[in-house]
């Protein structure tokens, strides 16, 4: 696999800094019961990186210390963790909200009976991936049944109340472009997956994220493969816009491994760009140490957050 990095580490992209930190965003380990051509963690069935039992539990007290109201649970698959259950419920007992990045197929894997009833009965916010509302589409890109299974996990988040009208149960789907493009307008795009899933699958969801594809790990490494690195960075300057600065989720979320080190988000985890602070690199310091106001570690793939629209974990900017 090519290593991108190298190729991003010299930047113009303009100094950022935090401001309060409001989501601590914790990636339980790269298992994944999936495979996907875009997954920027290069996640898969393969991967045995996962957090240990002391570092899951660590987390409902940095919760606290810091007051931070979000905890925003990502992988691999964040369920194949033994303890996800176990997180979700001490973070709900002190009234933190929070988030599943969900692949959908994963309701369905042997152990993961009464998943989809155990993230109701807590409130946990999905955000699903669903890259299109086709099948040949999704398949291409997630692998062959992929787009079946998620469609049954839909319908059965559905029939709980997820993304129902009036549902305190909230379903966001996540779109991400099947090559080195920008993602298409949000809300036009929101309006034809709505109009798609009711009517072929009776689905209804809340939101959609059109999220832009990082340079970086699998994605990258296959740009680079094909002689596409240097026309996608190009596509993704010409595309900067200040204005989404302001909004980047780097500037209030804190990213965690599965080591229990700090980043500034999931992409800096990945490619190695720990927090510039010193001495607060890790989730410990957090019990103690305040980081807002903090420079923020930035490269070239930092650009991708900030062409047209706008790219973040909550979608466009």
């Amino acid at each position: 696999m090519h290593d991108t990095m190298v190729l991003l580490e010299v930047t113009d992209f303009p100094a950022i800094s935090r401001k309060s930190l409001d989501i601590l965003q914790v990636n339980l380990g790269y298992k994944c019961n999936q495979r996907c051509l875009h997954c920027h963690v290069n996640a898969s069935p393969e991967r045995t990186e996962m957090m240990s039992a002391e570092m899951i539990a660590l987390i409902p007290e940095v919760l606290l210390a810091r007051n931070i109201q979000k905890l925003d649970l990502t992988g691999g698959a964040p369920e194949i963790h033994e303890h996800f259950r176990e997180l979700v419920s001490a973070a709900v007992k002190i009234g933190v909200k929070v988030i599943d990045r969900c692949n959908l197929t994963i309701l369905f894997e042997p152990g993961q009976e009464g998943l989809a009833e155990f993230l109701a009965a807590n409130k946990v916010e999905i955000v699903a991936s669903l890259p299109c509302y086709s099948l040949e589409n999704v398949d291409a890109q997630r692998g062959e049944g992929v787009f079946d299974k998620s469609i049954a996990g839909l319908q059965l988040l559905n029939s709980l109340g997820y993304g129902m009208p009036g549902s305190d149960l909230v379903l966001n789907l996540v779109f991400n472009p099947q090559g080195p493009s920008l993602p298409p307008n949000q809300q036009a795009l929101e309006a034809d997956y709505r109009r798609e899933l009711r009517a072929k699958f009776d689905i209804e969801f809340n939101n959609l994220f059109a999220l832009a594809n990082m340079p970086i790990k699998r994605f990258g490494s296959t740009l680079v493969s094909k002689g596409q690195f240097k026309p996608y960075m190009d596509l993704l300057k010409d595309n900067f816009s200040e204005a989404n600065l302001e909004s980047l989720m780097c500037r209030n979320m804190v990213s965690v491994d599965w080591l229990g080190n700090l980043y500034d988000c999931d992409f800096n985890q990945l490619l190695e760009l720990p927090v510039p602070a010193k001495g607060n690199r890790h989730l410990r310091d957090l019990l103690k140490v305040d980081i807002d106001g903090s420079d923020i570690a930035i490269a070239d793939h930092c650009f991708a957050c900030t062409a047209g629209q706008g790219s973040s974990c909550g979608g466009a900017l």
